[in-house]
């Protein structure tokens, strides 16, 4: 038998946590980027996001 691999995809939105690790600083630094509307998010319902490709693009733009 031969085990199929599933494509692992990565997540389009991030969660405040997931950025927070990501960029290795705090939750609260994060939301208070998103309040001071640097970093690009989507809203779904009360829940807030970070899409990824946002995130790379900002971090780029950050180290220029």
């Amino acid at each position: 038998m031969t085990s199929a691999k599933r494509p692992t995809l990565s997540p389009l939105l991030l969660t405040i946590p997931e950025v927070a690790s990501t960029l290795k600083i705090g939750q609260t630094k994060v939301r208070k980027l998103i309040q001071a509307g640097d970093l690009p998010t989507v809203r779904i319902g009360r829940s807030v996001r970070v899409p990824a490709e946002g995130l790379r693009r900002w971090v780029e733009e950050q180290s220029r």
